[in-house]
């Protein structure tokens, strides 16, 4: 009789351990978040060459003479007094580039986005700006005697251009946009007048009045 009530509690208790064993949560797995960090490389301000980025680089007094910087990304560079001469500046981004007192004398700028850069006393003279864009550039006493300035744009929403005192003479204004551009005191003695749309957004091939007002 006693046997049988022991197998009897050992049954019952492989039961009792059965039905906690059902009851009993499963275990929640393990979940391990990982934080992928995208590390940035520096811009190396001493590289040179088509296409390379040189963003906010500190290139005052530099010696770029005869340098290919077709397609660079000069934004917001300091170029204050460098050296371009014969520079290849085609498709360049020098948007708010600071060329005070540089030197761009032939310098090939076709193409150039120059748009709030500040030229102020730069040198220019027979630099090919072919389809530049010069909105809302500080072109005060620049150099620009015998450049081409062919389907140049100047205009910024109506903002006036500072072109006051620009060197033009000789230059190219064959198709370029003068809208609000303000030439007084402008050197244009023998520059070319084709199809030019003048400050005050007449389209004419003759001398340009010096403001939008006439």
């Amino acid at each position: 009789m006693m046997r049988k009530q022991g197998s009897l509690l050992i049954v019952l208790f492989a039961a009792c351990m059965a039905l906690f064993a059902a009851c009993t949560p499963a275990p929640v797995p393990t979940t391990t978040t990982t934080t992928t960090t995208t590390t940035v490389a520096p811009v190396d301000c001493t590289a040179r060459g088509p296409g390379v980025d040189l963003q906010g680089c500190d290139l005052s007094q530099a010696n770029l003479t005869g340098v290919d910087l077709t397609g660079a990304n000069l934004y917001f560079a300091n170029l204050t007094q460098a050296n371009l001469t014969q520079a290849n500046l085609t498709d360049a981004n020098l948007i708010a580039t600071n060329l005070t007192g540089a030197n761009l004398a032939g310098a090939n700028l076709t193409n150039a986005n120059l748009t709030n850069a500040k030229l102020v006393v730069a040198n220019l003279p027979y630099a090919n700006l072919t389809g530049a864009n010069l909105g809302g550039a500080d072109l005060f006493a620049a150099n620009l005697a015998g450049a081409n300035l062919t389907n140049i744009t100047v205009d910024d929403g109506g903002y006036t251009q500072s072109l006051y005192s620009v060197f033009l003479t000789s230059a190219n204004l064959t198709n370029a946009n003068l809208i609000n551009a303000n030439l007084i005191n402008a050197n244009l003695i023998s520059a070319t007048w084709s199809n030019t749309t003048c400050p005050n957004g007449f389209v004419q091939s003759t001398e340009c009045p010096r403001t939008s007002a006439g």
